[in-house]
């Protein structure tokens, strides 16, 4: 039928335009955005994901700044730790060399009780931020370990995240690596013994010591290593579903503008 007050074919070509010019700005936002999913209206299921993934990253980055404060606290510790073992082995060279009695005993003790201070200013300075895994109190409030934000545990698209702490224990030399108190002073052989005796257990706790704390050091860096890793990955996850494929975009607002 033909009529001469409805222009059919006008009408078509008009809501074809229309659909055109529709689908071309969506093909320019998604270009100029760089976003395919940009907002709830465009897809309100991959939305509502990508938010959640994103918060999470954002966790995650803060849990990466804190390992990496961990491993640093750890790290001062376990140097001085390494520290301390090298001092004992110098004080235990000392006593070996007082076991004979044509030495100036005196001499050696000095020499000793110099060393010791040594140990105890060590053992004063290693710390990080105010924590100090070798003393008795590890941050001045009387906790004797410190825990180091590891992790976010979601359980479900939609489960509250629960926070995994790695705790690292003090090694307490304060106490158990007084010199100044617990090693014998000598001015003669059979003293000069008992003192040998001493420092080997002095050192028996400093190398037991270095070796967690290098074990801690260890894990925190894997645990790093690993949340950062996982957040390139989520932060992929989040670009797969959201961000705009721009060989497709500009190749269809082509095709779009030809149809216009």
């Amino acid at each position: 039928m033909t009529s001469i007050l409805t222009n059919n074919g006008a009408m078509v070509a008009l809501q074809t335009l229309q659909s055109v010019n529709n689908n071309l700005t969506d093909a320019q936002n998604e270009i100029s955005t760089g976003k395919r999913v940009g907002a709830a209206s465009d897809n309100a299921a991959v939305w509502a994901i990508s938010k959640t993934m994103e918060s999470d990253i954002a966790g995650f980055n803060a849990i990466s700044e804190s390992l990496h404060v961990g491993e640093a606290t750890v790290a001062v510790a376990s140097a001085g730790a390494e520290q301390i073992v090298e001092k004992l082995t110098e004080i235990k060279e000392l006593i070996v060399s007082a076991q004979s009695e044509n030495v100036d005993h005196t001499k050696i003790q000095n020499d000793i009780d110099a060393k010791s201070a040594q140990v105890a200013a060590i053992i004063a300075a290693a710390q990080f931020n105010g924590a100090n895994l070798l003393a008795t109190d590890v941050d001045g409030n009387g906790a004797s370990s410190l825990g180091v934000l590891a992790s976010l545990d979601r359980v479900g698209a939609t489960g509250t995240p629960t926070p995994t702490e790695i705790t690292v224990d003090t090694v307490d030399f304060e106490a158990n690596i007084d010199l100044a108190s617990n090693l014998t002073s000598f001015t003669n052989v059979t003293d000069a013994a008992t003192a040998l005796t001493e420092i080997e257990g002095f050192l028996t706790v400093a190398i037991d010591g270095a070796a967690a704390l290098g074990s801690d050091t260890a894990r925190l860096k894997d645990q790093g290593d690993f949340v950062s890793k996982l957040t390139d990955s989520m932060k992929m996850g989040v670009s797969s579903m959201t961000d705009t494929n721009m060989e497709e975009a500009s190749a269809r607002l082509k095709a779009l503008q030809t149809q216009q």
